[in-house]
């Protein structure tokens, strides 16, 4: 099935994964996929991408460049670093991340960032090594590093924690909690630390009727060992973020002050996970085409 002019997928392949195939077909040998393409081909946490996210390519200064609508190519001096995945070549973790550095926000990237670490396809300092200063999103992979913590375990994990982090309040990421005997009783996403409260990103899984009753029964074990558990949903942590920080004082003892989060709403604006991020991310992409 014809993908683009010169370019063709194989009908027993899915649409995307076709349609990367198809890609490589128009690619030099050292070329490769990269960034958001080389992260979805890698199994990462995918992002809710608009439509009109382009194929992203690495090629050399002097290869011939693909004219074609649906793909954005980057030019590199020396050599990008490529692994084969799934017979696609891909650009190494670090590289991929870079990539994505120079089209997203930073929060977006702290998903990423955090994603990688978590599955071990990258280290600290295979990152901090590609983030060198003037290369293309080195900076916004600089913040993202800094902020990034692999101990995530899902893509609202790290916005559930991003948003006390922003917000001042210090957080334990997959923190073991132990009853009186020292037993541990559960790992939970997030503690509050310095306090008894535990805050944790509930997804759809947990609205099914087997995964209540095990909840339900976490619950009271948590609570007989003297911690509060407070559930929050992605609703939450996109569109009501001032209930979680409300929650996070009054478990500090500390005022509320609704103000603290107006960095992570403004954090959130250049964000895909928002409208207004994802319209700025496509006319990013489409301004560099």
């Amino acid at each position: 099935m014809r993908e683009t002019h010169g370019a063709h997928r194989l009908t027993e392949l899915d649409d995307r994964t076709g349609a990367w195939h198809a890609w490589q077909l128009l690619l030099c040998d050292d070329n490769s996929l990269t960034a958001l393409t080389s992260a979805e081909v890698r199994g990462w946490w995918m992002l809710p991408l608009p439509v009109g996210t382009p194929v992203f390519l690495a090629m050399g200064l002097d290869d011939p460049r693909p004219m074609r609508t649906g793909v954005l190519t980057s030019r590199h001096t020396r050599p990008i670093g490529f692994e084969v995945v799934d017979g696609l070549r891909c650009a190494v973790a670090a590289e991929t991340l870079l990539a994505c550095g120079r089209w997203l926000g930073l929060v977006d990237l702290v998903v990423l960032v955090d994603c990688a670490l978590h599955l071990r396809q990258v280290t600290r300092a295979e990152i901090g090594e590609v983030a060198r200063p003037r290369r293309p999103g080195a900076k916004r992979l600089r913040e993202a590093l800094a902020l990034a913590d692999e101990r995530s375990e899902s893509v609202y994990e790290t916005l559930l924690r991003l948003l006390h982090v922003v917000c001042d309040v210090a957080v334990e990421p997959q923190h073991p909690v132990a009853d009186p005997d020292g037993v541990v009783i559960a790992t939970v996403d997030l503690w509050v630390c310095g306090t008894s409260s535990v805050h944790e990103f509930d997804g759809d899984e947990h609205e099914k009727a087997a995964r209540r009753v095990k909840d339900r029964r976490r619950d009271r074990r948590l609570d007989r060992a003297g911690f509060v558990r407070r559930g929050y949903t992605a609703g939450d942590v996109l569109r009501r973020p001032v209930t979680v920080l409300e929650d996070a004082d009054r478990a500090l003892g500390r005022p509320h002050e609704p103000g603290r989060v107006r960095e992570w709403t403004a954090l959130l604006r250049d964000s895909v996970f928002t409208s207004a991020g994802q319209a700025s991310f496509l006319a990013r992409v489409r301004g560099r085409r």
